[in-house]
């Protein structure tokens, strides 16, 4: 394994992990409450024997960085959640990381204050260069900060990419159902396209659809539109506000649909025509499906990665 040119793990080379250069946030800050702040970020540089003065101007300066100038002698007990976790990552940047690792370092946090730090955090490691693995099940986080995403599910890489890829070219069902929300219809693809089993839905015969047998066809909701129709074949079960209009749950034909709709808000009852604008058709994955080619070239060029798991 090497991080950028220097091999830390391969044969006979063992780096020991506190020697790699990594800097790391867990999703609980553990901040240490016997200590003040600037003693909680000074530590790393401690165990490195740093000079006391050049401790103290680098933690000066790394508190400014993250927004807490001048809390180098506050007692943990008296900061908020949100301070709390900039402590955990001024500890993880004071030491200079060449790789930042964020294990879910946000999720413990209540909006809008950890949206406020996902902006926060995007600059910063722009600003600073950093190479930042970020490991979430917060699908918006992941595709928020990264610039290259890696969909795990169940220890197997599902898809490697941009986050407009995954959003626009899912390599799989899965992905398209796990980030999109998509609606996925089992049924079979013959010469003629796509046709669900015991449902409605049929889909014209197009160049990426695979050639024939078992499918199912992944229905994202940005691609369906609906229209209020008394004798429309789908009907409304849940209508949340949204400011754009509402995020629906609907019934079609015994099959639960997301939808979403801009300017109108339908109300539980409503009957509604749907039209599919683009539909995605994926042969039914075998258990053993490998990974496809070059994800883990992919992975290592990365500057900025999340890691999203189902």
């Amino acid at each position: 394994m090497t991080i950028g040119d220097r091999t830390v793990a391969e044969g006979k080379t063992f780096v020991p992990p506190e020697q790699r250069e990594l800097g790391m946030v867990f999703q609980q800050h553990a901040v240490w409450p016997h200590w003040n702040v600037g003693r909680n970020v000074e530590y790393p540089l401690r165990r490195a024997g740093v000079a006391k003065a050049e401790r103290a101007a680098r933690v000066e300066a790394t508190l400014e960085l993250v927004g807490l100038a001048g809390y180098a002698r506050r007692d943990p007990a008296t900061l908020s959640g949100g301070q709390r976790q900039r402590v955990a990552l001024a500890r993880a940047l004071v030491a200079r990381p060449r790789v930042l690792l964020l294990d879910e370092a946000l999720s413990a946090l209540d909006e809008p204050l950890r949206d406020h730090l996902r902006l926060e955090l995007h600059a910063l490691t722009r600003e600073l260069g950093l190479t930042v693995v970020h490991v979430t099940h917060d699908r918006s986080e992941a595709l928020g900060l990264a610039d290259r995403v890696v969909v795990l599910d169940e220890g197997r890489i599902r898809q490697v990419g941009t986050p407009h890829d995954l959003v626009t070219r899912p390599a799989s069902g899965f992905v398209a159902r796990f980030l999109s929300d998509a609606t996925l219809i089992p049924g079979v693809v013959d010469s003629s396209g796509f046709r669900a089993d015991d449902h409605p839905l049929w889909i014209s015969r197009d160049a990426d659809m695979p050639a024939s047998g078992r499918a199912h066809a992944a229905l994202l909701p940005s691609a369906i539109a609906v229209t209020a129709d008394s004798h429309g074949e789908a009907t409304v079960r849940s209508s949340l506000f949204t400011p754009e209009g509402s995020d629906l749950m609907l019934d079609w034909g015994g099959v639960p649909l997301r939808a979403r709709t801009h300017g109108t808000r339908p109300r539980v009852g409503d009957r509604m025509r749907i039209v599919v604008g683009e539909a995605l058709v994926y042969s039914d994955e075998a258990p053993g499906e490998p990974v496809r080619d070059g994800a883990a070239d992919a992975a290592a060029s990365t500057r900025t990665m999340s890691f999203s798991r189902a």
